[in-house]
């Protein structure tokens, strides 16, 4: 996926160093693009996920900043953009911070929202004008089945990554002239630190139709696919990748 031989497009991940980031980052790279790791505190994993790409022939680099952070995020998106535009930006940063809404206290609230929400904004807003110039551009955001179904626990999380779903709908309508399109793909119980630390086997098998976790790669492949020139008519969509559970 290269403008030129000698010029790949530049995609940018965020939450990269993550599991399914992590191979999202690595399923670009292999299709050509030059990969930005974007990590908010482990600089190690993100770097870690630059020499697998490095090792693997590709082309990648680090960056880390706090998303929820305006000023920071937006003088990391300066400076990332003195080298040219991003035509890719994968918004797959998020966190937990679990509890019954009748005990959440507003720290958890607000801190869950920022990351997912807010990070958002922070992130493709001053990616926009510049992408646009190129006529040609993705924007992927990581949602979750939670904010398609619910999830106990989890009023806060379901409320910040359904909020994306809103948000990419009218974006795609803002966008989809410039040859840019956006798109949420909602990734189900999908196998790594979290879902293995929280689910036993045979409670995965009750709740997925499939019988089994996805996997990081799964979910890569679909990002890599709606980043790619064949998926230049999907926009504003919502694709689960859930085993069946929606």
């Amino acid at each position: 996926m290269t403008t030129s031989k000698t010029q790949p497009r530049r995609a940018l991940v965020t939450g990269g160093s993550g599991d399914i980031g992590s191979a999202i980052c690595q399923r670009l790279a292999a299709d050509g693009f030059e990969v930005i790791v974007h990590s908010n505190r482990n600089v190690e994993r993100a770097q870690a996920v630059v020499d697998a790409i490095a090792a693997a022939g590709g082309h990648a680099s680090a960056v880390s900043f706090d998303v929820a952070d305006g000023e920071v995020t937006a003088a990391a998106m300066a400076g990332l953009l003195e080298q040219g535009a991003i035509q890719v930006v994968v918004n797959n940063a998020g966190i937990h911070d679990d509890a019954p809404m009748a005990g959440m206290s507003e720290r958890q609230w607000r801190q869950v929202i920022d990351v997912s929400l807010h990070g958002f904004f922070h992130v493709t807003q001053p990616l926009l004008l510049p992408m646009a110039r190129t006529r040609w551009g993705r924007v992927v955001s990581v949602s979750s089945v939670a904010a398609v179904l619910g999830n106990r626990g989890q009023t806060n999380y379901a409320a910040a990554k359904a909020a994306l779903h809103g948000a990419t709908k009218s974006l795609a309508r803002e966008m989809g002239s410039r040859g840019i399109t956006c798109n949420v793909v909602a990734p189900g119980l999908i196998a790594g630190r979290l879902a293995d630390a929280a689910f036993a086997p045979a409670a995965i098998k009750q709740l997925v139709p499939a019988g089994r976790a996805g996997q990081a790669d799964e979910v890569a492949a679909l990002v890599g696919f709606l980043c790619s020139n064949a998926a230049g008519y999907i926009n504003g969509q919502v694709i689960g990748i859930d085993g069946g559970m929606t």
